[in-house]
């Protein structure tokens, strides 16, 4: 059976919206963009990719993930064929591909995996249903080992494993996560459900946006099976609800949530939230539901400091076997401090770039990755730019400010780097410390009260400090 190019383009269309809803943005357009479909023939659909590498990066990361998006759009029979290009070819010769077939859905994914709505398209009677064949929507790869803890997020976290080990039963119930785009809400709550489901097979754990919620309530009401709806989630036993401010304005659906939500907490059902803002500054949801948010525990998700952002970057490279140099590391932390999403896709995006160019991660690759993200990243005021003005001025090596010699003109030198790093820069205390040979921060407290004594008694030494901060301010400016 033949199927047209349309119907081959649409089918990847909708492989591709599962899919963005799955991975980071970053990894979305580095992975996936490229792709280009090919041609559907009985159930197998033909993917175009650039390059073996590609292939091969692809099988290796995203083939759990591929095989579920075929499953739900050509069933049990789907399958995906890849088309390599080998030669890319030129105005004279066509480019030269190689077809790889993949196997089958097997059907241990075909049994598990439950296509997202399809309790609404083929409404059931929940007395029958088996619940151990009800699709979690758990992102496996979001687990409690690859989450970085922190100052910034360790009462979330702490809370969030011990409702993981015992759903239901503690205090924290619900456990309302609030924090910022990028800060690691998704991954926490989702960890809390792969942790809960693999110490507790036979529990019913379900993740869904609250948009997802709000969309199957609605086609609920158009398709008469509101019952049906309610008696789904009435299966839950652990209940995790992402962005529960979408809410906000929808009432009808914020009374059902408040049935629902009522006879889980009643039967000692776990719920987990996240939201943008504590439920004390959400707006458009009923003071009954809000009031209800409140009884558990409710933490919050901050940007991590400048300690953490380095151990998730070592970290996503150890689970990734990439070494990437420790001044790289320095400096995709320090430039990218809001948004840990952001973050990772800077990672993929770096990583990508390595191995299809061929080149080893450096400095200059690393710039070259986050242009995007940062504008002129040549013109900031850092802290190797303050090193390294510091060392020239005084006449010594950077390696000499980050040493633990006590010769007078390496300690004043260093004393004033660190006291200009304070005032031009956002880094931390402790982390002007660590980028001095791992100096606590006291020791910095001390340096910046030190040059501050020497401007004001110290003629000589005002003027040379005045002279270095012309240098950062028209860099700063």
């Amino acid at each position: 059976m033949n199927v047209s190019v349309k119907d081959c383009n649409a089918v990847w269309s909708n492989c591709l919206y599962v899919i963005k809803d799955n991975i980071g943005e970053q990894s979305y357009k580095t992975w996936f963009e490229p792709i280009v479909p090919l041609m559907l023939k009985d159930n197998i659909l033909t993917i175009q990719v650039p390059s073996q590498f590609f292939y091969e990066w692809l099988e290796e990361h995203y083939v759990s993930l591929l095989k579920r998006v075929i499953y739900q759009e050509l069933g049990s029979e789907g399958r995906l064929e890849y088309s390599i290009i080998v030669d890319r070819g030129d105005h004279f010769n066509k480019p030269q591909t190689v077809n790889i077939p993949t196997k089958k859905v097997p059907q241990a994914i075909s049994n598990s995996y439950q296509p997202e709505n399809s309790f609404l398209k083929n409404p059931f009677d929940s007395k029958s249903i088996d619940r151990n064949f009800l699709n979690s929507q758990l992102n496996p790869s979001y687990n409690f080992d690859n989450y970085i803890e922190g100052d910034c997020n360790r009462l979330a976290r702490s809370a969030g494993f011990a409702v993981a080990n015992k759903p239901g039963t503690t205090s924290f119930n619900p456990l309302m996560v609030y924090g910022g785009v990028g800060l690691g809400k998704t991954h926490l709550v989702q960890a809390i459900g792969n942790h809960i489901k693999s110490n507790n097979p036979e529990k019913f754990v379900l993740y869904v946006s609250s948009e997802k919620f709000v969309n199957q309530f609605i086609e609920s009401l158009k398709t008469n099976s509101v019952q049906d709806f309610a008696n789904f989630y009435l299966l839950v036993d652990i209940l995790i609800i992402d962005d529960v401010q979408f809410l906000s304005g929808k009432e009808k659906t914020q009374e059902m949530f408040f049935h629902i939500f009522n006879h889980l907490h009643q039967s000692g059902k776990q719920i987990v939230m996240t939201s943008d803002l504590p439920p004390r500054s959400l707006k458009g949801l009923e003071e009954r539901l809000l009031s209800r948010f409140k009884w558990g525990l409710t933490a919050d998700l901050q940007s991590p400091d400048f300690e953490t952002r380095m151990a998730i970057i070592q970290k996503k490279m150890q689970s990734d076997g990439l070494d990437i140099p420790d001044n790289v590391v320095e400096y995709l932390a320090y430039s990218v401090d809001t948004n840990m999403r952001e973050l990772e896709g800077v990672l993929t995006s770096l990583m990508a770039q390595s191995l299809l160019n061929r080149k080893e991660i450096d400095l200059e690759l690393a710039k070259g990755a986050l242009k995007h993200i940062i504008e002129d990243v040549e013109t900031e005021v850092n802290l190797d730019f303050i090193q390294k003005t510091v060392a020239e001025y005084f006449e010594v090596t950077i390696e000499s400010l980050k040493a633990k010699t006590r010769k007078k003109e390496i300690v004043t030198a260093r004393q004033v780097a660190m006291y200009f790093a304070k005032e031009f820069t956002s880094h931390s205390l402790k982390s002007i410390g660590y980028h001095f040979g791992g100096r606590d921060h006291s020791t910095v407290i001390h340096s910046v009260q030190t040059v501050s004594d020497l401007i004001d008694t110290d003629k000589k030494f005002k003027a040379s400090i005045q002279e270095l901060q012309k240098k950062f301010k028209v860099k700063a400016g």
